[in-house]
């Protein structure tokens, strides 16, 4: 490690996009037209997808839970009283604390976070627990 510079890992574009493709299926075998969002440690966009018919505000939602999950490193949902409704005013909109969002994790190294919308905030999250075990990563912990 340099003085000067920091390496991290990060999702690469063909697992994200596999991810993306499990979550769309995994919501259709629930009965839900998923949106899936999976972004980087930094919260960039790495790859997305949007079932047909989908709700145009999932779209953002599940951005949203990506993010919150690859920034807190934790599962959306955990925030409670004052904390979960400052912490999306404080981030103008980036965070949620909204189910749904799961950390990526693989051989527990931090890669990225998922965020899937699309159905109810429960169905959400079990369509990201199910991305997980069928992408092969490191399962949700509280």
């Amino acid at each position: 490690m340099s003085d000067h510079y920091m390496s991290s890992p990060a999702i690469n574009y063909a697992t994200a996009a596999r991810a993306v493709a499990i979550g769309i299926a995994a919501g259709e075998e629930a009965g839900v037209r998923a949106v899936v969002s999976v972004v980087d440690p930094a919260m960039a966009l790495v790859a997305f997808g949007r079932s047909d018919g989908a709700t145009p505000h999932s779209v953002e939602t599940s951005r949203r839970k990506a993010n919150t999950a690859a920034s807190t490193r934790r599962p959306t949902g955990w925030m409670e009283g004052d904390f979960a409704i400052a912490l999306p005013l404080g981030t103008g909109g980036l965070l949620t604390n909204i189910l749904g969002g799961v950390p990526l994790r693989f051989g527990e190294t931090h890669v990225g976070g998922l965020g899937i919308a699309g159905g109810t905030p429960a169905q959400d999250a079990e369509i990201a627990a199910l991305v997980l075990e069928r992408l092969g990563a490191d399962p949700i912990r509280s």
